[in-house]
Protein backbone atom coordinates (compact mmCIF):
# COMPACT_ATOMS: atom_id res chain seq x y z
CA UNK A 1 0.00 0.00 0.00
CA UNK A 2 1.14 3.29 -1.25
CA UNK A 3 2.30 5.74 2.35
CA UNK A 4 2.75 8.83 2.13
CA UNK A 5 3.54 11.09 5.40
CA UNK A 6 1.69 14.77 6.34
CA UNK A 7 2.98 17.58 7.53
CA UNK A 8 0.37 19.87 8.68
CA UNK A 9 -0.48 22.17 11.73
CA UNK A 10 -1.98 20.48 14.48
CA UNK A 11 -3.33 22.70 17.00
CA UNK A 12 -6.71 21.68 16.66
CA UNK A 13 -7.51 24.88 13.82
CA UNK A 14 -10.69 23.80 12.08
CA UNK A 15 -8.71 25.29 9.15
CA UNK A 16 -6.29 23.07 8.88
CA UNK A 17 -7.94 19.62 10.02
CA UNK A 18 -10.18 20.45 6.82
CA UNK A 19 -7.17 20.27 4.90
CA UNK A 20 -6.26 17.01 6.21
CA UNK A 21 -9.91 15.05 5.75
CA UNK A 22 -10.20 16.55 2.63
CA UNK A 23 -6.58 14.83 1.27
CA UNK A 24 -7.14 11.82 3.09
CA UNK A 25 -10.84 11.32 1.69
CA UNK A 26 -9.26 11.63 -1.32
CA UNK A 27 -6.97 8.91 -1.74
CA UNK A 28 -8.87 6.21 0.20
CA UNK A 29 -6.45 3.74 -0.99
CA UNK A 30 -3.14 5.41 0.24
CA UNK A 31 -2.25 5.42 3.41
CA UNK A 32 -1.45 8.55 5.30
CA UNK A 33 0.47 8.64 8.23
CA UNK A 34 1.03 12.22 10.50
CA UNK A 35 2.52 12.93 13.85
CA UNK A 36 0.42 15.00 16.31
CA UNK A 37 -1.58 15.14 19.67
CA UNK A 38 -3.30 11.81 20.41
CA UNK A 39 -6.44 13.78 20.89
CA UNK A 40 -6.29 13.56 16.66
CA UNK A 41 -7.17 10.22 16.71
CA UNK A 42 -10.73 11.05 18.16
CA UNK A 43 -10.83 13.76 15.53
CA UNK A 44 -9.99 11.76 12.28
CA UNK A 45 -11.68 8.38 13.71
CA UNK A 46 -13.88 8.03 10.28
CA UNK A 47 -10.64 8.49 8.07
CA UNK A 48 -9.45 4.75 8.13
CA UNK A 49 -6.38 5.22 6.06
CA UNK A 50 -4.71 7.79 8.20
CA UNK A 51 -2.78 6.88 11.05
CA UNK A 52 -1.47 9.19 14.16
CA UNK A 53 1.16 9.04 16.05
CA UNK A 54 0.53 10.41 19.27
CA UNK A 55 3.48 13.02 19.67
CA UNK A 56 1.99 13.45 23.54
CA UNK A 57 2.48 9.75 24.43
CA UNK A 58 5.07 8.26 26.48
CA UNK A 59 6.09 6.16 24.08
CA UNK A 60 6.88 8.68 21.31
CA UNK A 61 8.43 11.28 23.82
CA UNK A 62 10.77 8.81 25.25
CA UNK A 63 11.80 7.59 21.95
CA UNK A 64 12.27 11.56 20.74
CA UNK A 65 13.77 12.04 23.89
CA UNK A 66 16.68 9.34 23.64
CA UNK A 67 17.53 10.30 20.00
CA UNK A 68 18.06 13.78 21.28
CA UNK A 69 20.90 12.83 23.69
CA UNK A 70 22.80 12.06 20.59
CA UNK A 71 21.78 15.01 18.23
CA UNK A 72 19.10 13.85 16.55
CA UNK A 73 15.93 15.95 16.82
CA UNK A 74 12.13 14.66 16.10
CA UNK A 75 13.47 10.65 15.61
CA UNK A 76 9.86 9.31 15.17
CA UNK A 77 8.67 11.46 12.43
CA UNK A 78 12.67 11.16 10.96
CA UNK A 79 11.88 7.59 10.88
CA UNK A 80 8.86 7.88 9.47
CA UNK A 81 9.48 10.04 6.63
CA UNK A 82 12.20 7.77 5.83
CA UNK A 83 10.15 4.58 5.33
CA UNK A 84 7.05 6.76 3.45
CA UNK A 85 6.58 7.28 -0.41
CA UNK A 86 6.65 11.15 0.18
CA UNK A 87 5.86 13.82 2.13
CA UNK A 88 2.71 16.12 1.34
CA UNK A 89 2.58 19.48 3.84
CA UNK A 90 -0.59 20.62 3.90
CA UNK A 91 -1.88 24.63 4.78
CA UNK A 92 -2.82 27.30 4.84
CA UNK A 93 -0.56 30.31 6.19
CA UNK A 94 2.53 27.95 7.01
CA UNK A 95 4.99 30.85 5.52
CA UNK A 96 4.54 33.82 7.90
CA UNK A 97 7.79 35.70 8.97
CA UNK A 98 7.69 35.03 12.78
CA UNK A 99 10.36 36.59 14.99
CA UNK A 100 12.45 33.17 15.30
CA UNK A 101 12.28 32.14 11.55
CA UNK A 102 15.65 31.56 11.11
CA UNK A 103 15.61 28.41 14.24
CA UNK A 104 12.62 27.34 12.43
CA UNK A 105 14.03 27.74 9.12
CA UNK A 106 17.04 25.32 9.84
CA UNK A 107 15.37 23.13 12.12
CA UNK A 108 12.44 21.73 9.53
CA UNK A 109 15.61 21.46 6.99
CA UNK A 110 17.50 19.63 9.58
CA UNK A 111 15.09 16.83 9.65
CA UNK A 112 13.89 16.86 5.55
CA UNK A 113 14.58 13.72 3.50
CA UNK A 114 15.74 15.34 0.70
CA UNK A 115 15.59 11.96 -1.82
CA UNK A 116 11.72 12.01 -0.86
CA UNK A 117 9.45 13.68 -3.25
CA UNK A 118 7.72 16.59 -1.52
CA UNK A 119 4.76 17.93 -2.06
CA UNK A 120 3.33 21.34 -0.86
CA UNK A 121 -0.23 22.13 -0.99
CA UNK A 122 -2.80 24.89 -0.18
CA UNK A 123 -0.51 27.61 1.10
CA UNK A 124 -0.11 31.30 0.85
CA UNK A 125 3.58 32.85 0.86
CA UNK A 126 3.83 35.89 4.00
CA UNK A 127 2.77 38.57 4.97
CA UNK A 128 7.28 38.82 5.28
CA UNK A 129 8.97 41.77 5.94
CA UNK A 130 12.69 40.45 4.85
CA UNK A 131 14.00 40.22 1.88
CA UNK A 132 16.04 37.73 3.22
CA UNK A 133 13.29 35.11 3.95
CA UNK A 134 12.06 35.52 0.77
CA UNK A 135 15.25 34.41 -0.88
CA UNK A 136 15.54 31.65 1.39
CA UNK A 137 12.28 30.18 0.74
CA UNK A 138 12.88 30.39 -2.97
CA UNK A 139 16.01 28.58 -3.01
CA UNK A 140 14.08 25.72 -0.79
CA UNK A 141 10.84 25.83 -3.03
CA UNK A 142 13.57 24.91 -6.03
CA UNK A 143 14.15 21.61 -4.43
CA UNK A 144 10.42 20.45 -3.90
CA UNK A 145 8.48 18.25 -6.20
CA UNK A 146 5.40 20.61 -6.79
CA UNK A 147 4.04 23.61 -5.13
CA UNK A 148 0.71 24.71 -5.40
CA UNK A 149 -0.15 28.05 -4.09
CA UNK A 150 -3.73 29.54 -2.91
CA UNK A 151 -3.85 32.87 -4.13
CA UNK A 152 -2.23 34.94 -6.92
CA UNK A 153 -0.42 37.02 -4.58
CA UNK A 154 1.70 34.19 -3.81
CA UNK A 155 1.80 32.88 -6.90
CA UNK A 156 3.06 35.52 -8.43
CA UNK A 157 6.38 35.83 -5.98
CA UNK A 158 8.05 32.70 -7.13
CA UNK A 159 5.80 31.76 -10.77
CA UNK A 160 9.63 31.82 -12.50
CA UNK A 161 9.64 28.07 -10.46
CA UNK A 162 8.93 25.42 -12.78
CA UNK A 163 7.26 23.31 -10.15
CA UNK A 164 5.00 26.15 -8.76
CA UNK A 165 1.27 26.22 -9.83
CA UNK A 166 -1.83 28.46 -8.58
CA UNK A 167 -5.66 26.67 -7.14
CA UNK A 168 -7.67 27.90 -5.20
CA UNK A 169 -8.18 26.99 -1.75
CA UNK A 170 -8.47 23.30 -1.26
CA UNK A 171 -11.79 23.55 1.10
CA UNK A 172 -13.62 25.05 -1.85
CA UNK A 173 -13.04 20.74 -2.84
CA UNK A 174 -15.16 20.04 0.47
CA UNK A 175 -18.19 18.33 0.23
CA UNK A 176 -20.88 20.50 2.40
CA UNK A 177 -23.51 17.91 4.09
CA UNK A 178 -27.70 18.38 2.43
CA UNK A 179 -28.74 21.52 4.32
CA UNK A 180 -32.78 21.42 2.85
CA UNK A 181 -33.60 24.13 5.44
CA UNK A 182 -31.66 27.00 7.05
CA UNK A 183 -32.19 27.75 10.32
CA UNK A 184 -33.56 30.81 12.19
CA UNK A 185 -29.84 32.42 13.49
CA UNK A 186 -26.35 33.55 12.24
CA UNK A 187 -23.20 32.17 12.78
CA UNK A 188 -20.46 34.26 14.16
CA UNK A 189 -16.36 33.19 13.50
CA UNK A 190 -14.46 35.03 16.18
CA UNK A 191 -10.88 35.63 16.52
CA UNK A 192 -8.61 37.17 19.07
CA UNK A 193 -6.86 40.06 17.10
CA UNK A 194 -3.85 40.34 19.66
CA UNK A 195 -2.81 36.76 18.54
CA UNK A 196 -3.05 37.69 15.17
CA UNK A 197 -0.22 40.19 15.67
CA UNK A 198 -2.91 43.28 14.92
CA UNK A 199 -2.14 44.72 18.12
CA UNK A 200 -3.84 44.02 21.87
CA UNK A 201 -5.24 47.69 21.49
CA UNK A 202 -7.90 46.26 18.94
CA UNK A 203 -9.12 43.21 20.70
CA UNK A 204 -11.49 45.84 22.91
CA UNK A 205 -12.80 47.26 19.64
CA UNK A 206 -13.29 43.95 17.74
CA UNK A 207 -14.79 42.71 20.62
CA UNK A 208 -17.19 45.81 21.05
CA UNK A 209 -18.30 45.50 17.09
CA UNK A 210 -18.87 41.85 17.77
CA UNK A 211 -20.88 42.13 20.62
CA UNK A 212 -22.67 45.50 18.62
CA UNK A 213 -23.07 43.25 15.66
CA UNK A 214 -24.95 40.41 17.79
CA UNK A 215 -27.06 42.40 19.66
CA UNK A 216 -28.90 44.12 16.48
CA UNK A 217 -29.06 40.51 14.56
CA UNK A 218 -30.76 39.48 18.00
CA UNK A 219 -32.95 42.78 18.29
CA UNK A 220 -34.07 41.72 14.24
CA UNK A 221 -34.87 38.30 15.18
CA UNK A 222 -32.72 35.47 14.72
CA UNK A 223 -30.12 33.70 17.48
CA UNK A 224 -26.37 34.19 16.97
CA UNK A 225 -24.17 31.13 17.37
CA UNK A 226 -20.76 32.43 18.10
CA UNK A 227 -17.66 29.84 16.64
CA UNK A 228 -13.96 29.49 17.83
CA UNK A 229 -11.79 27.76 15.20
CA UNK A 230 -9.12 27.19 17.49
CA UNK A 231 -8.99 27.41 20.85
CA UNK A 232 -4.80 27.52 20.98
CA UNK A 233 -5.31 30.99 19.11
CA UNK A 234 -7.57 32.58 21.61
CA UNK A 235 -11.25 32.26 19.86
CA UNK A 236 -12.71 30.88 22.85
CA UNK A 237 -11.02 33.45 24.84
CA UNK A 238 -12.13 36.75 22.73
CA UNK A 239 -15.95 34.73 22.62
CA UNK A 240 -15.70 34.72 26.69
CA UNK A 241 -15.35 38.73 26.06
CA UNK A 242 -17.40 39.25 23.54
CA UNK A 243 -20.74 37.95 25.71
CA UNK A 244 -19.57 39.39 28.92
CA UNK A 245 -20.67 42.38 26.67
CA UNK A 246 -24.18 41.16 25.95
CA UNK A 247 -27.09 42.19 28.12
CA UNK A 248 -28.22 39.49 30.29
CA UNK A 249 -31.63 39.79 29.08
CA UNK A 250 -30.12 38.57 25.15
CA UNK A 251 -27.94 36.04 26.37
CA UNK A 252 -29.90 33.10 25.90
CA UNK A 253 -30.38 33.84 22.39
CA UNK A 254 -26.83 33.07 21.69
CA UNK A 255 -24.78 29.73 21.70
CA UNK A 256 -21.12 28.76 21.69
CA UNK A 257 -19.36 26.27 19.32
CA UNK A 258 -15.65 25.40 19.97
CA UNK A 259 -13.87 23.40 17.97
CA UNK A 260 -11.91 20.76 19.37
CA UNK A 261 -12.00 17.46 17.38
CA UNK A 262 -16.23 17.97 16.26
CA UNK A 263 -15.43 18.39 12.44
CA UNK A 264 -18.74 17.54 11.01
CA UNK A 265 -20.58 19.72 13.67
CA UNK A 266 -19.14 22.63 12.81
CA UNK A 267 -19.52 22.41 9.48
CA UNK A 268 -23.13 21.62 10.04
CA UNK A 269 -23.38 24.83 12.34
CA UNK A 270 -22.59 26.80 9.23
CA UNK A 271 -24.37 25.17 6.67
CA UNK A 272 -27.69 24.72 8.59
CA UNK A 273 -26.85 28.81 9.47
CA UNK A 274 -28.98 31.96 7.53
CA UNK A 275 -25.75 33.88 7.54
CA UNK A 276 -21.95 34.26 8.50
CA UNK A 277 -20.16 36.95 9.87
CA UNK A 278 -16.66 35.62 9.23
CA UNK A 279 -13.41 36.88 10.72
CA UNK A 280 -11.85 33.34 10.26
CA UNK A 281 -10.93 32.49 6.67
CA UNK A 282 -12.08 29.21 6.55
CA UNK A 283 -15.52 30.48 7.65
CA UNK A 284 -15.36 32.40 4.87
CA UNK A 285 -14.74 29.86 2.10
CA UNK A 286 -17.08 27.67 4.08
CA UNK A 287 -20.06 29.96 4.05
CA UNK A 288 -19.21 30.26 0.46
CA UNK A 289 -19.30 26.44 -0.26
CA UNK A 290 -22.38 26.53 1.30
CA UNK A 291 -23.76 28.96 -0.38
CA UNK A 292 -24.32 31.41 2.24
CA UNK A 293 -23.76 35.05 2.28
CA UNK A 294 -21.09 36.08 3.77
CA UNK A 295 -19.72 39.59 5.87
CA UNK A 296 -16.02 39.23 5.76
CA UNK A 297 -14.14 41.01 8.37
CA UNK A 298 -10.79 40.66 7.30
CA UNK A 299 -7.32 40.08 9.44
CA UNK A 300 -4.70 40.06 6.81
CA UNK A 301 -4.49 40.55 3.12
CA UNK A 302 -4.77 36.83 2.26
CA UNK A 303 -8.40 36.62 3.02
CA UNK A 304 -8.69 40.15 1.16
CA UNK A 305 -6.32 38.64 -2.40
CA UNK A 306 -9.12 35.21 -2.09
CA UNK A 307 -11.58 37.45 -2.52
CA UNK A 308 -9.96 39.64 -5.07
CA UNK A 309 -9.29 35.86 -6.90
CA UNK A 310 -13.21 34.66 -6.41
CA UNK A 311 -14.50 37.52 -7.73
CA UNK A 312 -16.43 38.64 -4.44
CA UNK A 313 -17.84 42.18 -4.63
CA UNK A 314 -20.09 41.97 -1.68
CA UNK A 315 -19.20 44.45 1.35
CA UNK A 316 -16.64 43.48 3.87
CA UNK A 317 -14.08 45.22 6.22
CA UNK A 318 -11.00 45.12 7.62
CA UNK A 319 -9.34 46.08 11.09
CA UNK A 320 -7.96 49.64 9.51
CA UNK A 321 -11.88 50.50 8.75
CA UNK A 322 -13.60 48.68 11.85
CA UNK A 323 -14.06 51.59 13.63
CA UNK A 324 -16.66 52.71 11.28
CA UNK A 325 -18.49 49.22 10.83
CA UNK A 326 -22.38 49.71 11.61
CA UNK A 327 -24.22 46.62 12.48
CA UNK A 328 -27.04 47.91 9.76
CA UNK A 329 -24.30 47.60 7.14
CA UNK A 330 -23.30 43.83 8.55
CA UNK A 331 -27.30 42.77 8.39
CA UNK A 332 -27.90 44.18 5.58
CA UNK A 333 -25.71 41.75 3.28
CA UNK A 334 -28.28 38.70 5.13
CA UNK A 335 -30.07 39.78 2.04
CA UNK A 336 -27.67 39.29 -0.39
CA UNK A 337 -27.35 35.69 -2.17
CA UNK A 338 -23.91 33.56 -1.89
CA UNK A 339 -21.37 34.29 -4.52
CA UNK A 340 -21.38 31.06 -7.16
CA UNK A 341 -18.17 29.59 -6.27
CA UNK A 342 -18.69 26.33 -8.65
CA UNK A 343 -15.49 27.65 -10.85
CA UNK A 344 -13.17 27.54 -7.72
CA UNK A 345 -14.80 24.20 -6.53
CA UNK A 346 -13.71 22.27 -10.33
CA UNK A 347 -10.25 24.95 -10.10
CA UNK A 348 -9.10 23.65 -6.96
CA UNK A 349 -8.78 20.33 -7.55
CA UNK A 350 -5.61 21.32 -9.37
CA UNK A 351 -4.16 21.12 -6.19
CA UNK A 352 -3.91 17.50 -6.46
CA UNK A 353 -2.61 17.21 -10.26
CA UNK A 354 0.83 16.27 -9.44
CA UNK A 355 0.26 14.14 -6.74
CA UNK A 356 -2.81 12.07 -8.39
CA UNK A 357 0.15 11.10 -11.09
CA UNK A 358 2.44 10.47 -7.97
CA UNK A 359 0.35 8.17 -6.46
CA UNK A 360 -0.64 6.52 -9.82
CA UNK A 361 2.56 5.99 -10.89
CA UNK A 362 3.43 4.33 -7.64
CA UNK A 363 0.05 1.82 -8.33
CA UNK A 364 1.28 0.87 -11.35
CA UNK A 365 5.22 -0.06 -10.31
CA UNK A 366 3.43 -2.17 -7.51
CA UNK A 367 1.19 -3.66 -9.81
CA UNK A 368 3.67 -4.55 -12.04
CA UNK A 369 5.65 -6.02 -9.40
CA UNK A 370 2.98 -8.63 -8.19
CA UNK A 371 2.35 -9.15 -12.00
CA UNK A 372 6.16 -9.98 -12.66
CA UNK A 373 6.49 -12.12 -9.40
CA UNK A 374 2.92 -14.21 -9.56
Amino acid sequence: MKKMMIYAYTEFNLGDDLFIKVLCERYPDTRFEIVAPGMYKLCFKDLHNLRVYASDSILVRGINFLFRKIKIDDFVQRFLVDRSDGIVHIGGSIFMQGEYWKEYFDKAEAIRNKTKPYFLLGANFGPYTDDEYYQKHKELFKEYTDICFREEYSYELFHDLRNVRLAPDIIFQLQPPEAPSKENYIVISVIKPSAKDLGSSNDLLYYEKMKDVAVYCIQQGFDVHFMSFCEHEGDQEAIRHILDLIPQELAHQTRTLFYKTNIDEMISAIALSSFVVASRFHAMILGWVCNKPVFPIAYSSKMINVMRDAGFNGLYTDFQHLEALQPEQVFECMSTNGIDVSLQVIRAERHFEKLDAYLSLLSRRSYESETEYS
